[in-house]
């Protein structure tokens, strides 16, 4: 059997935030969304529920989440059903296997659901960071007092040392995101920001500071895929996934990491979905792409390691303005993990989504990306940046 095309016909997001909802709660109103956004589906067309959750054990402490969902959504699933779980890339993972699963005709109709509690009130904020450490080696070097600032403070500082790369270069990706998410109603962060209010608010793990760290939140995000032949009967316009790469290098620990600044991992993930996509050109090829902007220095690094600069350009194209909606690619037109916040496994389900919802020419004129987008891209890296995964998308099929 020839591999199907799959495509993304709609979804739908939770509030984002600190939330009083719990997990159950959000995984609700984000499935609600869901089937609200697409007229022609119901709960009963869903052959398969892919469940994108990192850490439900501990934050809301539930495991078996998937069929749990699928309670709450009133959906017998008749074919397949799973949680994944890759850290920040859980979205992302488990759009791609729901992608696959279309591809070998196991299924006509998916819905992949993201879905993360973190907030567990402010008595708990200790446990929370402490479970956040998991994603790294706990043993090694959780207990060391390596979380996710600290760790990306290194890649900034090497980053720097390397290349040049200054807080202003920085601050530039997190004055664009924000202000992007300012216009973005499910956003964690909705107030515009200047480079003068980066570069002075509180230092976290210098060089960075409080406005180049994404936030811990709660929020879900679902999307339906479905299959080509499905797709047309639905909509004129969908988002077909055209490509998917991923790549792993060492583990968790960081001592087995290839490098402190930049991620050879992301490049070769790329490399894979460009090249099932036809891409030779991303830069003139893409018109719109979300990646993994936990920290401002990861999208830096991003722009050189996706090829979109040479290794050490990344602050210029920051700074020069090239991921602005009318720049070279717009970047990030939701707000990215720094403004929309980042609940750890509905980001690359937002992701996606979102590129849909940009092709539909359905965001806020604010942020919608001009000349009607035609092509997109989403990457997450996940753990200790030991795992990246990128996956493009279209208008049209190939």
């Amino acid at each position: 059997m020839m591999p199907r095309n799959a495509a993304i016909v709609g979804g739908g997001h939770a509030d984002w935030g600190h939330r009083e909802a719990t997990w159950k709660d959000l995984a609700q109103e984000a499935g609600k969304a869901t089937f609200d956004d697409v007229d022609g589906l119901t709960p009963d067309d869903v052959e398969g529920l892919f469940v994108g959750a990192v850490q439900p054990e501990r934050f809301a402490f539930q495991s078996h989440v998937a069929p749990l969902a699928a309670e709450l959504l009133g959906i017998d699933v008749t074919k397949m059903i799973s949680r994944t779980e890759l850290a920040c890339a859980s979205g992302q993972a488990a759009l791609r296997y729901a992608w696959l699963a279309i591809a070998a005709g196991q299924l006509d109709v998916a819905l992949v659901l993201g879905v993360e509690k973190m907030n567990l009130g402010d008595d708990h904020v200790p446990e929370t960071q402490a479970s956040m450490t998991n994603v790294l080696d706990r043993e090694f070097d959780g207990v060391n007092g390596l979380n996710a600032p600290s760790f990306f403070s290194m890649f900034a500082q090497r980053h720097m040392h390397e290349y040049g790369t200054t807080h202003e270069q920085l601050a530039r990706v997190s004055v664009k995101n924000k202000n992007h998410a300012a216009n973005n109603p499910y956003a964690q962060f909705q107030t515009e920001v200047d480079v003068d209010d980066v570069l002075e608010s509180y230092p976290v793990a210098p060089p960075l500071c409080l406005l180049d760290c994404s936030g811990i939140t709660d929020g879900a995000a679902g999307l339906l895929l479905v299959s080509e032949e499905k797709a047309r009967e639905l909509t004129d316009t969908a988002a077909y996934v055209t490509g998917s790469g991923q790549s792993c290098m060492a583990g968790n620990s960081i001592n087995n990491l290839p490098s402190f600044s930049g991620w050879p991992q992301a490049t070769q993930a790329a490399e894979e979905a460009y090249d099932q996509a036809g891409i030779d050109d991303p830069v003139d090829e893409l018109d719109v792409a979300e990646i993994h902007d936990c920290f401002s220095i990861s999208e830096i690094i991003e722009y050189e390691d996706l090829g979109w600069v040479e290794k050490g350009e990344g602050g210029q194209f920051a700074e020069d303005g090239r991921g602005e909606l009318d720049g070279d690619i717009a970047v990030n037109p939701r707000g990215g993990l720094l403004g929309c916040g980042h609940p750890l496994g509905a980001t690359g389900v937002s992701q996606a989504l979102e590129i849909y919802k940009q092709f539909t020419g359905e965001v806020e004129s604010a942020r919608q990306v001009p000349d009607s987008p035609e092509t997109g891209l989403i990457h997450n890296l996940s753990g200790s940046g030991s795992v990246h995964s990128v996956m493009t998308l279209a208008r049209d099929p190939q």
